[in-house]
């Protein structure tokens, strides 16, 4: 009985240890944080004035979706790994207006928000070394809607203040939920190169960061000698859990 109770453990053992094969096809599921922007000499023809680039004035959004893992070389060291998320970019402006002392208003804020709906399809190559993990590969994205979100906040002399907020409905660049799509004054597909570094651990459990800059200009324009520059830019945080499948 102890001879079989200790056969029972050692088979137990050696599946555990092939399940966590960190090289083998593994699928789950990837959310996380994102924190994006736009780039290009031509973005206050999307924004408007007060647009600021720095890496400070970034809009927080988040991710969620499907990852997937499929080892090309047979010891698990290089994978390719196409995902389908769920991504809220954009971009944020924040003004300050100052007025005069005679004034009984101190100051003006203004934080507005557009919020750019996209599906992205990430498809990277993917070098694992002994949990640490890089990526690199292109990236389609399809932006099927968008929303603005403002906030006036002002001051007065006596300390008191008030907010006043106007958020826009959410524009449906598809046609799914309103019949005809809306117009859009942004282009519909974006292309981009994302490049990543993370650690994955043998139950699946992972922590990356990704870096993804737009090629492909926001602004839809038929002209193409002079086509405007502005382009999608975006940092997302992940955790996933992908579940083996085999080796």
């Amino acid at each position: 009985m102890k001879k079989i109770a200790i056969l029972g453990l050692s088979l137990l053992s050696v599946s555990v240890a092939q399940a966590q094969d960190a090289g083998g096809l593994r699928i789950g599921v990837k959310v996380g944080g994102t924190y994006s922007s736009l780039s290009g000499k031509d973005v206050s023809q999307i924004t408007g004035p007060n647009f600021n680039s720095e890496l400070g004035s970034y809009k927080l959004g988040y991710n969620a979706g499907i990852g997937t893992s499929f080892p090309i070389s047979s010891d698990g060291f290089f994978s390719i790994a196409p995902e389908l998320l769920y991504n809220r970019k954009g971009y944020e402006i924040n003004s300050v207006r100052k007025t005069g002392l005679t004034s009984p208003v101190t100051e003006v804020e203004l934080e507005q928000q557009r919020v750019l709906h996209y599906l992205d399809l990430p498809i990277l190559a993917k070098i694992n070394a002994g949990g640490l993990f890089f990526e690199l590969g292109p990236q389609v994205s399809y932006l099927f809607g968008s929303k603005v979100k403002q906030q006036m906040t002002t001051k007065y002399n006596n300390g008191t203040k008030d907010k006043v907020e106007a958020n826009s409905s959410f524009q449906d660049y598809t046609g799914v939920s309103r019949g005809d799509a809306d117009k859009s004054d942004l282009s519909q597909f974006d292309i981009a190169g994302v490049a990543g570094v993370g650690y994955q651990t043998e139950g699946g459990l992972s922590l990356g960061l990704r870096y993804a800059q737009g090629f492909n200009s926001l602004i839809d324009s038929k002209d193409s000698k002079n086509e405007p520059k502005a382009f999608n830019n975006a940092f997302t945080l992940q955790l996933g859990y992908l579940l083996p499948l085999g080796k």
